[in-house]
C-alpha cells in the first residue's frame, strides 16, 4: 500500500484498462541476413534497419530510410495511444518536478585569472545563461552567452567548449545542434561581442589556447566512426583548411585529446584507450614547437600528469599498483625509470584523482566503497582527511582552478542530503557553505527519508554493497516497490547523491537501491577488472543476486520489483531479463546496449574498437563465443518477459538506435506473454536525452509514470 504521506495522485486509466485490445503492436518487417563470423551463422530479421547517417540527413529519404522512420514512428505511436490516459498524470509529475526546482537559480562563481565565472538560469527557462565579473561580485555582469538565444529555432541545442583566452578577450564556444556529438567550434570577442569567421566543424567541442592569445589547438574526431583521432592547430583569422596537423592517433583503439596544465606552462596531448595511456607535452609559450613524449605508450600502463614547479605529478599503476598511485618525475626527464614514489600504493584504498595548489596536495580516494578526500602539505607539516558522517555519501573536489590558494572547493550530498558547495580552508581546516541545494515546494524535510548500506553476498562469495533510500514512513515488506538501479561498466562508480527527481517515488511508497554491482570501481580497482572481458557475467549476476537478497529478505517480491539502467546499464537490463525475467514487473532499458556481438564486429560503428579492452574483441574466436553467450538481442527467447519501457534516439552515436528498435522487434516477435513493450525514440536527440532542462524533466517524468502505472495497477 502506499504511504500516508503520498500525494493521491490517481490515474485517469484506473478506470479504464488501458490495454486497449483494438490497438495492434506494431509488426516489423522480417528480411534475414545471414551474419558469419568464426563459421557460427546468426540470423537477424532486422538487420535492415540500420540507416547511416547520409540516409538520415538526406532531404528526400530513400525506400528503406522511409521503411524504418515509419517503423519508429508507429512504435511511437502505439505507445502515446497504450499511455494516453497517463498524460495528465505525466504533466501533474513534470509539474511536481519541476516546482522543487529553483527556476532562476546559479552557480556558485568561481575565480579564474582575474574574473569571477557564472552559471545561472532564469525563470522559465531551458537554457543557461554564462556570464562573468572582473575582479568582484559587485562589478557589472558581462553576458558571454544566453543559450535560450542562440537554442531558437533548434529542437536540439548543446552549446559548451568555454574556454578563455589567457588575456580574457576572446573565448572559444562549441555547438551541437544534432546531438551526435560533433561540435563546430567558434571564436568569440567577449569586449566587442564579435563572432569571428573562424568556423571548425567536427571537433569533440575542447579546445586550448596558447599563451600567445591566437593560437589554438583542438581535436578532431573522425567522421565515420567519430573517433577523436587527431589534434590540430589553428591560427585565429586563417582559414581552416590552412590548419596544421600537429598528433594523429593512428592506432584505431586509442582516442586522443588536448589540454592544459593548471600551472598554464604547458599544452597537452593525451592519447587512451581502457588500459593504456600516452602523455606529450609542449610550452604554451612556443605553440610552434614540437611535442614530447612523457613516456610512450605501453600495453596495461596507465597514468595521468600535472605539473607543479618543476615536475610533472603521475598517477599510475606502475609496477602492478592496481589501485593507482602518486608519482614524480623531474620535467627534462620524464621516462618511467625516473619516476619516484609520492603517494605509494594502497590495496584497500582506490586512488582515483589528484589536484595541486601552491602549498597543498589534494587526493581524492575511495575506501570501502566510500569517498575520502585527503589534505596534504607539501612540507609534510598537514596530512589529514575531511570529516564526513553520514553512512553512505558522495564527496568531490569541485572547481579548482586557482593555483595559489590556501581555500579548496568541494561538493557534498547524500541520498537524504541535499548538495552542498563548500570553500575549505586548508590551512585553519574551517569552511563555508557557498550554497545548499534549495528543494522548494515545502514538502521536503531530510528528516522524514533514511538511506543505509547493505551487504549482499554473491553467488560466488562476494559482497556487493546496495544503497537504499525511502521515506520514513514507508512500510518495508512483500508489497513493497523497489526500484534497483545500477551501471556496472567502465570503472564508473555511481554516487550515492540526491535527487529532487527521485522524492516522487520516494513520496510514493518506492524504495529505491542503487547496487554498487562489479564493473564499476565502488570496492577498487579489482572489482573493475572482475566485471569486464570475460568476466562481464559478474555484473548481471550480481545484480541478480542483489534482487533476491531484496525479495528473500522481505523488501519486497517480483510483484513489486523494477530495474532500470541506461546504456551500459541498459544492456544490463538486456541480460537479466533474459536471465531472471520472473523476478521484476518492469524494465525500463533507456539507450540500451544490446546488440553487443553485431556492433562489436563492426569498427566503422563508434566507440567499437576503442572498446575492445572493455568488452572483448569478438574477432576472437574465445571473446565472439563469450559475448554472443549473454548479449541480449542474440539470447532473445520464446518465454515470458517482464513489462517493459526501451528509450532511444535517433540520433545517438554512442549506442544507435537500431539495437534497442531490433530489440523490440525481436521481442515482439518471440515472447509469450501479454505484458506492455514499449520503444520510445526521441526523432531528434542523441544518447543523452532532450537538451533543454524542462524537456529532460519530462523524459523522465514519462519514465517514473510507467513504474507508477503498473505499480497502480496492481493495486487495482
Amino acid at each position: 500500500m502506499l504511504p500516508a504521506m503520498a500525494f493521491n495522485l490517481i490515474f485517469a486509466f484506473c478506470k479504464n484498462d488501458i490495454m486497449k485490445k483494438d490497438i495492434k503492436a506494431p509488426v516489423a518487417e522480417k528480411q534475414l541476413t545471414k551474419l558469419e563470423k568464426h563459421g557460427d551463422i546468426r540470423e537477424d530479421n532486422y538487420f535492415w534497419m540500420r540507416l547511416t547517417d547520409e540516409q538520415k540527413n538526406a532531404e528526400v529519404k530513400d525506400n528503406q530510410t522511409q521503411k524504418v522512420y515509419d517503423y519508429l514512428n508507429a512504435e511511437n505511436d502505439f505507445y502515446d495511444k497504450m499511455t494516453v490516459e497517463t498524460n495528465d498524470f505525466q504533466e501533474q509529475l513534470f509539474q511536481e518536478m519541476k516546482g522543487r526546482i529553483k527556476e532562476d537559480d546559479e552557480s556558485v562563481p568561481y575565480k579564474s585569472n582575474g574574473y569571477f565565472y557564472i552559471t545561472r538560469y532564469e525563470k522559465g527557462q531551458q537554457y543557461p545563461i554564462f556570464s562573468r565579473k572582473k575582479e568582484n561580485l559587485e562589478a557589472k555582469e558581462e553576458i558571454m552567452f544566453n543559450v535560450n538565444d542562440e537554442a531558437k529555432g533548434h529542437e536540439y541545442f548543446q552549446l559548451g567548449g568555454l574556454s578563455i583566452s589567457p588575456n580574457n578577450k576572446l573565448t572559444t564556444f562549441a555547438v551541437d545542434t544534432v546531438s551526435r556529438r560533433q561540435y563546430i567550434i567558434q571564436v568569440k570577442n567577449l569586449e566587442s561581442g564579435e563572432i569571428y569567421s573562424d568556423k571548425i566543424e567536427n571537433t569533440t567541442g575542447g579546445s586550448v589556447w596558447a599563451n600567445d592569445n591566437k593560437t589554438l589547438f583542438y581535436t578532431k574526431k573522425d567522421p565515420v566512426t567519430l573517433r577523436s583521432s587527431q589534434i590540430y592547430k589553428h591560427i585565429l583569422g586563417t582559414d581552416t583548411k590552412d590548419d596544421v596537423l600537429v598528433f594523429e592517433e593512428e592506432d584505431e583503439t586509442f582516442g586522443t585529446f588536448v589540454t592544459k596544465t593548471k600551472s598554464k606552462k604547458y599544452i597537452v596531448i593525451g592519447s587512451y584507450n581502457t588500459v593504456s595511456s600516452e602523455y606529450q607535452v609542449l610550452e604554451a609559450d612556443k605553440p610552434n614547437g614540437n611535442f614530447k613524449v612523457i613516456h610512450p605508450r605501453e600495453r596495461n600502463l596507465e597514468y595521468d600528469i600535472a605539473h607543479y614547479e618543476d615536475h610533472f605529478y603521475i598517477k599510475t599503476n606502475k609496477d602492478g599498483a592496481t589501485n593507482f598511485k602518486l608519482m614524480k618525475t623531474p620535467e627534462k626527464k620524464t621516462s618511467k625509470e625516473n619516476w619516484v614514489d609520492v603517494i605509494p600504493h594502497r590495496e584497500d584504498t582506490l586512488f582515483e584523482d589528484f589536484s595541486i595548489f601552491k602549498e597543498y596536495l589534494v587526493l581524492e580516494e575511495r575506501n570501502e566503497g566510500l569517498n575520502k578526500i585527503r589534505i596534504k602539505r607539501w612540507d609534510n607539516t598537514l596530512d589529514y582527511y575531511l570529516p564526513f558522517e553520514e553512512e553512505t555519501y558522495s564527496a568531490d573536489v569541485y572547481s579548482n582552478p586557482e593555483f595559489d590558494t590556501n581555500v579548496i572547493r568541494y561538493s557534498y550530498n547524500s541520498m537524504t542530503t541535499p548538495s552542498s558547495i563548500i570553500d575549505f580552508n586548508m590551512k585553519d581546516q574551517s569552511k563555508n557553505i557557498k550554497k545548499e541545494q534549495e528543494v522548494l515546494g515545502g514538502a521536503f524535510d531530510k528528516k522524514n527519508y533514511v538511506s543505509k548500506r547493505i551487504w549482499v553476498t554473491t553467488r560466488d562469495g562476494e559482497k556487493v554493497v546496495v544503497s537504499i533510500v525511502h521515506h520514513r514512513d514507508t512500510k518495508i515488506d512483500e508489497n513493497t516497490p523497489v526500484l534497483q538501479y545500477a551501471y556496472g561498466s567502465y570503472g564508473y562508480t555511481i554516487p550515492d547523491g540526491f535527487s529532487t527527481t527521485r522524492l516522487s517515488l520516494l513520496d510514493r511508497g518506492f524504495v529505491y537501491a542503487l547496487a554498487h554491482i562489479r564493473g564499476s570501481q565502488y570496492l577498487g580497482r579489482e572489482w573493475y577488472e572482475d566485471g569486464k572481458m570475460l568476466k562481464k557475467k559478474n555484473t548481471f549476476t550480481d545484480f541478480i543476486d542483489c534482487s533476491k537478497y531484496l525479495i528473500d529478505n522481505g523488501y519486497t517480491s517480483p510483484k513489486h520489483l523494477y530495474a532500470m539502467g541506461g546504456s551500459a546499464g541498459g544492456l544490463l537490463m538486456g541480460a537479466i531479463v533474459n536471465m531472471n525475467p520472473e523476478l521484476y514487473n518492469g524494465i525500463i532499458a533507456a539507450v540500451p546496449f544490446v546488440d553487443v556481438i553485431s556492433t562489436m564486429l563492426d569498427d566503422s560503428i563508434p566507440l567499437t574498437t576503442g572498446e575492445y579492452d572493455e568488452w572483448g574483441n569478438p574477432n576472437d574466436k574465445e571473446y565472439y563465443d563469450y559475448i554472443k553467450s549473454y548479449s541480449p538481442y542474440d539470447q532473445v527467447v520464446a518465454k515470458e518477459y517482464p513489462n517493459m519501457l526501451i528509450t532511444t534516439g535517433l540520433h545517438d552515436s554512442q549506442v544507435q538506435y537500431w539495437e534497442p528498435a531490433k530489440w523490440v522487434a525481436k521481442l515482439r516477435e518471440v515472447k509469450t506473454d501479454s505484458n506492455m513493450l514499449f520503444l520510445h525514440t526521441n526523432m531528434e536527440a542523441g544518447h543523452g536525452g532532450a537538451s533543454g532542462r524542462f524537456d529532460a524533466l519530462k523524459e523522465l517524468a514519462e519514465e517514473y509514470t510507467f513504474f507508477l502505472m503498473l505499480e497502480e495497477k496492481l493495486e487495482k
